[in-house]
């Protein structure tokens, strides 16, 4: 049974993405950082199907803390297969008015961790495993006030790319996600009804994301459905982008 790591995965996307793969069969360990009620309720839903998970605390931007995680799917699943790195963090305003703070912080999350988690993987997942990075699609559409987010997780599709070809020689595929405007509690909860009636207008698909549209191709890319697939770059906006 393949195993598998999601950071951030107690919600939103990520919560998806672990459910999705426990369903598949996967055992997967699911990352939170401060609500473990929410995690374990990941955790049931996986078993209740059938599968194995276990809900693991940690704080992506503490090295340590993040290796955990894979001490953890060693212990209690035996290895690892599967690295979707998920968890990420976002502050928008205009670069002229972003302090060293908010800089700071968001690379913390989203490149550092970026950065050790594929370091751990390139290091511990089996021959033949799989990484993802769900990283955003501003990356792509470069939009007013999303400059250190869209900097920050472009720099670790940059590292994905390049894993994809350190690790390729061992079956090892390595690919990005760019999701758009998605459902998610944090985005309903930060967006007016107008905001999202105007995405939904440009959309050619006609419809905001949903978490499992999301969560349907993380789990293509770590099937063997997806071995021929490696540092590819995967728009996933509805045509938005």
């Amino acid at each position: 049974m393949p195993v598998a790591i999601v950071t951030g995965g107690s919600r939103g996307i990520g919560r998806a993405i672990a459910q999705r793969l426990g369903s598949d069969g996967v055992s997967v360990v699911v990352n939170y950082h401060t609500d473990r009620d929410a995690a374990e309720q990941v955790v049931t839903h996986i078993e209740a199907a059938g599968g194995r998970a276990v809900a693991e605390q940690a704080d992506v931007a503490d090295p340590p803390s993040l290796r955990g995680l894979f001490d953890i799917a060693e212990q209690r699943f035996g290895g690892l297969d599967i690295l979707v790195n998920n968890v990420g963090t976002a502050r928008f305003g205009p670069i002229a008015e972003t302090t060293d703070e908010d800089f700071d912080h968001t690379f913390a999350v989203n490149t550092k961790a970026t950065f050790v988690a594929l370091r751990e993987a390139a290091n511990r997942l089996r021959d033949n495993g799989r990484i993802v990075l769900v990283s955003s699609g501003v990356t792509a559409t470069h939009r007013p006030d999303s400059g250190i987010y869209g900097a920050s997780k472009a720099a670790g599709e940059e590292l994905v790319r390049v894993i994809a070809r350190e690790l390729g020689s061992r079956g090892i595929t390595a690919n990005s996600v760019l999701p758009g405007v998605t459902r998610t509690e944090a985005l309903v909860a930060a967006t007016t009804a107008s905001a999202t009636d105007s995405v939904v207008r440009q959309t050619p698909l006609g419809r905001m994301g949903e978490p499992d549209d999301i969560a349907d191709i993380v789990a293509f890319l770590t099937s063997d459905a997806a071995r021929w697939i490696t540092g590819a770059t995967v728009h996933a906006g509805g045509g938005l982008f």
